[in-house]
């Protein structure tokens, strides 16, 4: 399966980049490589090793955890679709993801 990663999960990963970059602009930049390179080597082969977003209740929408964060993902028949990434203690609002 193909990684497909939306503007919206875009945007917020120049926004965690940007906010790490405050400290340490080489390791904002390495740490979204870190996220990015999680979310491309693990769902391919295991697309429901996330679990189903409880706020969002679609089974089609899971999260996968990786340090603090959450990418949270859309399967498809033939992609899996990054929807957005988040500090992993916020609630995720339905409107924080394009559907």
């Amino acid at each position: 399966m193909k990684v497909i990663w939306t503007q919206e999960a875009l945007a917020q990963l120049i926004e965690i980049e940007d906010f790490i970059a405050n400290d340490s602009p080489k390791r904002a930049a390495e740490f979204v490589d870190e996220i990015i390179d999680h979310a491309e080597t693990t769902l391919p082969d295991t697309p429901s090793i996330g679990r189903m977003v409880p706020e969002i209740n679609n089974t089609d929408i899971r999260g996968l955890i990786f340090k603090k964060y959450r990418i949270v993902y859309r399967v498809n028949k033939k992609n899996i679709e990054i929807l957005t990434v988040s500090e992993g203690h916020r609630l995720l609002r339905i409107d924080d993801i394009s559907q």
